[in-house]
């Protein structure tokens, strides 16, 4: 089975399963060991450089005059002839739509199987590693591979049961502030924490820094950015709330992409509220700004 994946969860996904072999495409924003054989096929419009403010700005624009965010190589996907196309309609600034993929299969003429992911909640996310195991044939691997997940939170949970909650407020965006939605205060709280200025398994939404909730920790977790880029955002973050505990976190890693690394996230931000209980994470995840 040739697998094309247009979406960096679908790619984390397929790679967990064990299916690499089977991957023939991939998008620019999947991971490097997963790009560094295969064709990209997806990739952005968004231009290099520019600040979080700039980068907001510009997709508003984009998005108001029905433009695309993302690119896809419609003769590249072609050219694979793939068996399994995978994709989303969970967000279209994060990844390209399945509308534009369902479009591009009657210009090319394919009749791969395009299956959309596009989870609200984590058990919703572990169900799509369930229907990809089912797609591509190995059932067996997806059940065995979210079991273990299942399990790892079940440790987290019982390490955090009956300790004091922080209220926490986690920033998808900086500039302006963004509120999380979807599966992230499902993080918090299997972490430990009591999220606050969340919507639960919905959109994340923009508000001002005078509306933001009261919070005992705030989590600088800038949508598809990592924790330098998190990190670097943190300043800004602490001179409009000064006082407030800041971590930052590897959103595009452990926030955001929903795959099976949302159980490493999970773990990170249990160390990050309660680091007498779990394991430190490996470097490179989470960190506690010292401003």
């Amino acid at each position: 089975m040739r697998i094309a994946s247009l979406l960096p969860a679908a790619t984390e996904i397929v790679m967990a399963l064990g299916l690499d072999d089977q991957l023939a495409c991939v998008t620019f924003e999947c991971a490097a060991a997963a790009r560094a054989r295969r064709p990209v096929v997806v990739d952005t419009a968004i231009p290099p450089d520019l600040t979080p403010g700039e980068i907001d700005a510009w997709v508003r624009d984009r998005t108001a005059r029905g433009l695309a965010v993302y690119e896809l190589d419609r003769a590249a996907l072609a050219a694979l002839d793939p068996d399994l196309i995978l994709t989303q309609d969970l967000c279209r600034v994060c990844a390209l739509p399945a509308g534009t993929v369902a479009d591009a299969c009657r210009a090319i003429g394919t009749d791969a199987e395009v299956l959309s992911l596009d989870p609200h909640t984590l058990d919703e996310v572990l169900d799509s590693i369930t229907a990809v195991g089912r797609a591509a044939g190995v059932d067996a691997v997806a059940a065995a591979l979210v079991a273990g997940l299942r399990a790892r939170l079940a440790a987290v949970a019982r390490a955090v049961a009956g300790r004091p909650r922080p209220r926490v407020l986690v920033l998808e965006w900086t500039d302006p502030p963004f509120l999380p939605g979807h599966w992230v205060p499902e993080l918090v709280r299997r972490a430990g924490g009591e999220p606050v200025g969340a919507v639960e398994g919905g959109r994340s939404t923009a508000a001002s820094w005078a509306e933001l909730p009261a919070a005992d920790v705030v989590v600088v977790a800038p949508c598809g950015m990592d924790l330098a880029a998190a990190l670097a955002q943190c300043p800004a973050v602490a001179a409009r709330l000064p006082g407030v505990s800041l971590v930052a976190i590897d959103s595009a890693g452990y926030v955001v992409q929903a795959g099976p690394a949302l159980v490493d996230g999970v773990e990170a931000l249990a160390w990050a509220l309660h680091p007498a209980t779990v394991a430190r994470p490996p470097a490179g995840r989470i960190a506690h700004h010292r401003g």
